[in-house]
């Protein structure tokens, strides 16, 4: 029986189902140790499939055991270019580094930093999922002769076992990741505990938020495609930041319209606060790229926020294949009417009587208005700085 066979045989029956990245690493670290490999840190990466993250992994020391995210950015840096991860993703091969060698230092700060650190030895090997996907894992020791060979294939002959142990996380991770990015978390949640169900439904009190680009039309027929894409991409941005920030979800993209709702924990002040908050965040934004365009000679954009506060139900609509998770009620109508109303009235933020009942300040009665749809007219309240 090889030495490394409990290790292999703890990781995948028993490690596996532990479902905790933490504590799967750990396990794996420290059956290294006790196999004698005189291991001071390792790192072990894994890809995610999301558009502001390219990686999550866990660093293991034997004080401690954490978690870490590496942003996108990073990909287009010398932290990833020329670094033994880019070299065992790309090339798919073990890498082994002696960090007594004063050359190898001045080849990646990464060398560098961890021989500053108290490293001499530095192994990292890839990792392969069934996907075909590699990740980037490392190993460094501060032993004064660094690694043997023994220790190297005590290590080479337990990658698969982790890898198939944290395989399964990494894959429920990116789900949960690109859902989230698409749906908005509170869809997510929904979707993830198995709510899938054509007509399924859940209601809520809410805070409806929408928003629209003014004058879209016309910039689409005059701007160049590059130009309406940046500027759409900066409108989305300067809107949804804040919502996030303020606990909402973006449920959708309709055009050059955004749908929000607020959910605050079932609190209908705290759902209106935090919607009518991320409204002036995000006008505040507006004040700031306008001000960058004029600099640049470029031409401002405009865009309104309608809020409404009410029930209304989170659903799963569509055809038995096809189907979109989207919320629907009188709110919902009533916000996106009450939008419309900013150009008539020309104010940026309006809001309904049920969500200025709820915010103290910087409302001004507006007037009584007809909607569309509606029996009686409904009375709004400018958000005005």
């Amino acid at each position: 029986m090889a030495e490394t066979d409990h290790q292999n045989h703890w990781l995948i029956p028993d490690g596996r189902l532990l479902g905790d990245e933490r504590l799967i690493v750990k396990g794996y670290c420290e059956g290294l140790a006790a196999l004698g490999v005189p291991l001071a840190r390792a790192r072990i990466a894994q890809n995610y499939s999301n558009p502001l993250l390219s990686a999550w992994g866990i660093i293991w020391t034997p004080e401690e055991t954490r978690r870490y995210t590496v942003p996108t950015t990073v990909l287009s840096t010398s932290a990833w270019h020329g670094s033994p991860f880019e070299y065992v993703v790309t090339q798919r091969r073990p890498l082994r580094k002696r960090l007594t060698d004063p050359d190898v230092l001045a080849e990646h700060p990464v060398y560098a930093e961890l021989a500053e650190a108290g490293a001499t030895d530095f192994l990292a090997i890839p990792l392969e999922h069934g996907n075909g996907s590699v990740q980037g894992t490392s190993f460094t020791s501060n032993a004064d002769t660094g690694f043997s060979d023994a220790h190297i294939h005590y290590i080479e002959d337990t990658r698969y076992a982790p890898a198939a142990a944290l395989e399964p996380i990494a894959m429920r991770q990116s789900h949960k990741s690109l859902l989230q990015t698409y749906l908005g978390h509170g869809p997510a949640e929904e979707i993830d505990q198995g709510h899938i169900k054509r007509g399924e439904h859940r209601t809520v009190s809410a805070a409806i938020l929408f928003a629209d680009l003014r004058g879209f039309t016309q910039k689409a027929s005059t701007w160049s495609e590059g130009d309406l894409l940046a500027m759409m991409g900066k409108y989305f941005e300067m809107v949804v930041s804040p919502i996030q920030e303020e606990g909402g979800d973006v449920l959708k993209f309709m055009g050059d319209g955004i749908l929000a709702v607020f959910n605050i924990d079932d609190d209908a002040e705290a759902s209106c606060r935090s919607a009518v908050r991320a409204a002036e965040h995000a006008l505040t934004n507006l004040r700031d790229y306008n001000e960058t365009a004029a600099e640049k000679g470029n031409e401002p954009i405009e865009f309104v926020v309608g809020i409404d506060f009410g029930r209304v139900t989170f659903g799963n609509i569509g055809s038995p294949d096809r189907l979109d998770f989207t919320v629907v009620g009188q709110a919902v109508n009533v916000a996106s009417r009450v939008q419309e109303l900013c150009k008539k009235l020309d104010e940026k933020i309006l809001v309904t009587r049920s969500v200025a009942e709820h915010v103290t300040g910087y409302k001004h009665a507006a007037g009584y208005h007809a909607i569309r749809g509606l029996p009686k007219k409904i009375e709004a309240f400018a958000i005005r700085a």
